[in-house]
């Protein structure tokens, strides 16, 4: 048995006993108490390097890295169970990933192994009001002060807001906006005079919100990397966790999927069960092949990127197909159901719910196209 083998029967034993101890919790307590559950199992260690407390990565991939494959087989198993668990999985690594890329040894020893131990929480705080797909727009000042750097200016969409213990933090630190080359990344611990946070809600429950900056001081020794380095943190970051989107979107198709035959089989109308009509076995098979080929996407771009290929394409490829596909899916499931698929609480009317931001967050589908269609343009030149 593999390494990986080995974690996915693990994460898999481990999932559906703590999806059901989260049941009816509301989503603050749930939140705290699924990071409990995956710090007691020992797999937040995956979402750190080797090197700063975290698991002990073998040959998938380097000791300062977090291994895509390793990532990837947990959120395919934990998504399948329980979209709280995956979220509070994945950003573990997501809020604490530009810290190992440019954290100084000592920032990396007060930060790293806490998360990989589950006492401290992590976020990544990138998106802005007028900044989402284009990063350059982002509005957040950073400005040199005597002892360190004076933040100002808002962020939306952060995962974590108002629980996370610090904010990886991409604010500009020289140009103008629209400018790539004058953005930094900051760690922002919570708490911090001058931070507000506001909580919304979103169709898939979990921690989110804005994030308010009024003169926030952030010493020296919080810049990760040199001033100027923030976009290349940022993008080392969502380079080695977008392959993981694409595997938490199979899980949700699986779970969709599995759902959609119990229910074809189990119901009857018309006298027979639904699972002998041919209109709904030809969706099966669609339904199946599709996730067959995502699967096969996603394992492929994790490969890339923990051998350290070339795989920007590879990644966009699974991130596009994944996540289109596990919408495709949960939305048959929903038609398998019938009413009941639509009824508030029903497991595949969450799974609707749970898949929708995936096409969203980490790039959008539109923009996965522009990267796959750039790259193969370039290798017809």
């Amino acid at each position: 048995m593999t390494m990986l083998d080995w974690l996915v029967d693990e994460v898999r034993e481990f999932a559906a006993a703590g999806a059901s101890s989260l049941v009816g919790l509301d989503e603050g307590a749930a939140a705290h108490a699924a990071l409990a559950l995956l710090a007691d199992e020992g797999l937040l260690t995956w979402t750190v390097p080797h090197r700063d407390g975290g698991a002990q990565v073998g040959e998938l991939c380097a000791p300062d890295l977090v291994s895509v494959r390793a990532v990837s087989r947990v959120r395919d198993e934990l998504a399948y169970h329980s979209a709280m668990l995956d979220v509070m999985f994945v950003m573990q690594g997501l809020g604490s990933f530009p810290v190992a890329l440019g954290g100084s040894e000592e920032l990396r020893d007060a930060l790293l192994p806490a998360v990989a131990r589950g006492e401290l929480i992590a976020a990544f705080a990138l998106t802005e009001p007028g900044a989402g797909s284009n990063v350059a727009q982002v509005e957040t000042r950073a400005q040199r002060t005597e002892s360190g750097w004076l933040l100002n200016g808002r962020k939306t969409f952060i995962s974590n807001a108002g629980i996370a213990d610090f904010y990886s933090v991409l604010a500009r630190t020289s140009g103008e906006v629209g400018d790539s080359e004058g953005l930094s990344m900051f760690v922002v611990p919570s708490g911090h005079p001058g931070l507000r946070t506001e909580g919304f809600e979103v169709i898939s429950p979990h921690p989110i919100g804005d994030l308010f900056f009024e003169d926030v001081e952030i010493a020296e020794g919080n810049l990760l990397g040199e001033a100027g380095d923030g976009l290349s943190l940022a993008f080392g970051t969502l380079s080695r966790f977008r392959t993981s989107v694409a595997a938490a979107a199979n899980g949700f198709a699986r779970r969709a999927l599995d759902e959609s035959c119990d229910r074809l089989l189990a119901r009857e109308q018309f006298g027979r069960p639904l699972s002998t009509f041919q209109a709904l076995r030809f969706d099966l098979a669609e339904m199946d092949t599709r996730l067959r080929a995502a699967q096969l996407l996603v394992n492929e771009a994790a490969l890339a990127v923990d051998t350290g290929q070339t795989a920007e394409r590879k990644v966009a490829r699974a991130k596009l197909y994944a996540t289109e596909t596990a919408g495709y899916i949960c939305d048959r499931a929903v038609q398998h159901f019938g009413g009941l698929g639509v009824k508030r609480g029903s497991v595949v009317e969450h799974l609707f719910r749970d898949v929708r931001a995936l096409r969203i967050y980490e790039g959008t589908s539109e923009i996965q196209k522009l990267i796959i269609a750039k790259d193969v343009l370039k290798a017809r030149q």
